[in-house]
């Protein structure tokens, strides 16, 4: 997969400036300070029937608990009834409300709702929820209830799986899985977003190698969290696709070629955005591979795997793990796709994490993506900002993770969803609820209860 030399080279100038003067690789940014709340959360029968609430609905209302039914402010009810085609609203104690409400219930009780008191298991309750409802019938899971934001993104697909397998919901992670596998191109990768329908949104975007680091880790975890090793040897065609894909993608350096990361948005070197997910991805078809009997792929993915962390050795850690290899780039959330629960912890990277924490922090509070994040300082990204939380949980530094979770909690919006951004003032901002960060604060207090599994550094 990887272009050589010069002409490479050329390629990546030319996409850079084409997404320079088209904006494309933006990615689902809004720029400037335009954070307007378009859902305050979601009405839906979790059978593919979705409603956001808009803000304006929300004050008073509050949802049931452990449900998806809105109490209104005059105690009426909310709901969408199964198979309905919009949401009605009943009087209190209306019997087809109680029954949707104990369905919901019922669902969270299949598995562990993590969380170490009340709040924490209200907080993540309706996170998972909320990703209950993103995921549409076939396992198209969406960013978020918005329009172009309503696509499939593999990587925030894939991260849903893993909260979803977790916290033994193992069934819809498994269609969403499925959902990825049925839309991977042949050559094993996949194109930047899809419609729910599986077909791939071809707006100029450049396929995001990423994607194929977060379907074999978000497989393992599955597999890994539940028994689920039949589910694994069904979708094996898929993720040996992906994982060859992977290996065949790092150059003579050891590293993936320049892309576009999570930003969106093509480098012109190689970011540690792709290269740390795909460590993740081709440690995680190693035990995978391993499990399930397939010795050969698995030393080509073991090698593979101590190439490229020997890479992002040479490459990203003498300068603090920064977002791409060129000196400059600037500190980047990414350096916690290196850290626990992606890997036992080391000492360069959790200093890193730590340093990097600083160094993007917003003035309200949260974090942005990267230093030299486009739409400036002041809004905040929760996905970036639940990253760290995310690395300090799984390492055990429990009251840094408090921090990260208090902050996020008080920027939910009125109906406890997960906005995607927060603005100057502290408001939550655009979409919500952004699945990608319903996703990953499920992970990290699933992960401060030793719920998410580590891939092993792979033996050659």
């Amino acid at each position: 997969m990887r272009a050589g030399g010069r002409h490479h080279a050329v390629w990546a100038v030319l996409l850079f400036l084409l997404a320079l003067l088209t904006g494309v690789g933006a990615g689902r940014e809004e720029g400037g300070g335009r954070v307007r709340l378009h859902a305050a959360g979601l009405l839906g029968d979790g059978a593919g029937t979705l409603f956001p609430v808009p803000p304006g609905l929300a004050g008073g209302a509050s949802y049931l608990p452990g449900s998806d039914v809105l109490r209104l402010p005059d105690g009426r009810l909310r709901y969408v009834p199964p198979g309905g085609s919009g949401p009605v609203t009943v009087p209190p104690g209306d019997p087809g409300a109680l029954a949707a409400a104990a369905r919901t219930r019922a669902w969270l009780g299949e598995g562990a709702v993590p969380g170490s008191d009340r709040a924490e298991r209200a907080l993540a309750a309706r996170s998972l929820l909320n990703i209950r409802l993103l995921v549409l019938p076939g396992g198209a899971a969406i960013a978020a209830p918005r329009d172009r934001w309503d696509y499939v993104w593999p990587r925030d697909a894939g991260w849903m799986a893993a909260a979803l397998a977790v916290t033994g919901h193992h069934p819809e992670s498994h269609e969403i899985l499925g959902f990825l596998a049925r839309t991977q191109r042949p050559d094993g990768i996949w194109e930047a977003r899809y419609r729910p329908d599986g077909s791939p949104v071809l707006d100029g975007r450049a396929p995001q190698l990423d994607a194929n680091g977060w379907f074999l880790w978000a497989l393992w975890v599955h597999a890994r969290t539940g028994n689920r090793w039949e589910d694994a040897r069904e979708l094996w065609p898929a993720a040996r696709r992906a994982a060859d894909a992977a290996a065949g993608s790092l150059g003579p350096d050891g590293l993936p070629p320049p892309g576009a990361d999570y930003w969106e948005r093509e480098t012109l070197y190689p970011n540690l955005g792709t290269a740390a997910p795909l460590r993740t991805g081709l440690r995680a078809a190693y035990a995978t591979a391993r499990r399930l009997g397939h010795h050969r792929e698995a030393r080509r993915y073991a090698r593979a795997a101590s190439r490229l962390d020997a890479a992002i050795g040479r490459r990203f850690a003498p300068h603090g793990y920064p977002r791409t290899t060129r000196p400059g780039s600037g500190a980047d959330a990414a350096v916690n796709f290196l850290a626990p629960p992606f890997a036992p912890p080391e000492h360069g990277v959790m200093r890193a994490v730590e340093e990097t924490a600083g160094r993007l922090a917003a003035p309200n509070g949260g974090v942005v993506p990267g230093e030299r994040w486009p739409a400036g300082r002041d809004v905040a990204w929760t996905p970036a900002t639940a990253l760290f939380m995310l690395s300090a949980a799984a390492s055990g530094r429990g009251e840094e993770a408090d921090r990260w979770l208090g902050w996020l909690a008080a920027h939910r919006t009125a109906l406890g969803a997960s906005p995607e951004k927060v603005g100057p003032a502290g408001r939550p901002g655009s979409a919500a609820p952004l699945g990608w960060t319903e996703a990953i604060v499920v992970l990290a207090l699933a992960a401060e209860e030793g719920g998410v599994p580590v891939p092993p550094a792979p033996r050659d």
